[in-house]
């Protein structure tokens, strides 16, 4: 059971329109959380899990993305998005070439968590089995921290997952991490289109899954969410 993964994407083109007015002069991953940009998180715990490519798209203010890009270990490769933004599912498509063959790892830059007994990554990529096309990481409601939602999925004991439906409250909500395998982008769209699309797709064929995060998930959508999540940094 699981994988080694080697390769991984941070998503880093959004505009951060929610972030404003902090992002009319800064990308929203390079904002800074208890004084490091909150991709730098991330991209920490890729280190940790051995990752040695990653590739990080860009498109609003695309230079300062690059110039970060430049100075960080391992190598990271820039997606370039400046001609069009791809939404969260065209973004990964169109940087497939640069990942591999194997599955990777997605990391949302506008997000990141606090490790529980093992660390996260290598708890996907211990889950992964051939069965699934993607495995989610899920944070329980009261684990979320700058989440306002009323969760996404429910998860049955296998850890397969369901759409929240209507106005109903989810137990769970994505994490902003989750372990794809390349071939979920068969036959997907060309051009900008969520991943939420993709995910359909294998909700379809019962073949998305989740792992429930033993950590805190600190959501930074907002200036107001900085301050609880350096909160949260400084009990630890």
């Amino acid at each position: 059971m699981g994988e080694t993964i080697t390769s991984a994407m941070l998503l880093a083109a959004g505009l951060g329109q929610r972030m404003r007015p902090l992002t009319l002069t800064l990308p929203k991953p390079l904002i800074k959380v208890a004084g490091r940009p909150i991709i730098d998180y991330g991209l920490q715990a890729l280190r940790a899990q051995n990752i040695t490519r990653v590739v990080a798209n860009a498109h609003w203010l695309a230079e300062q993305i690059e110039d970060w890009a430049r100075t960080q270990e391992p190598q990271i490769t820039l997606s370039d998005e400046r001609d069009v933004l791809l939404d969260t599912g065209g973004g990964v498509k169109k940087a497939l070439p640069l990942l591999g063959n194997n599955p990777f790892f997605v990391l949302n830059s506008d997000s990141f968590w606090t490790e529980g007994a093992e660390p996260a990554l290598s708890r996907l990529a211990q889950r992964f089995t051939d069965e699934m096309d993607c495995l989610l990481l899920l944070s329980t409601l009261p684990a979320s921290v700058g989440y306002e939602g009323r969760g996404d999925f429910t998860m049955d004991t296998q850890g397969r997952l369901s759409r929240r439906q209507g106005p109903h409250v989810a137990p769970f909500v994505f994490a902003g991490v989750y372990l794809v395998r390349p071939s979920l982008f068969k036959d997907a769209p060309e051009g900008a289109f969520s991943m939420n699309r993709l995910w359909d797709k294998a909700l379809a064929n019962g073949r998305l899954f989740g792992l429930r995060h033993d950590g805190r998930w600190l959501h930074v959508g907002t200036p107001q969410a900085i301050a609880p999540a350096e909160a949260v940094l400084k009990e630890i």
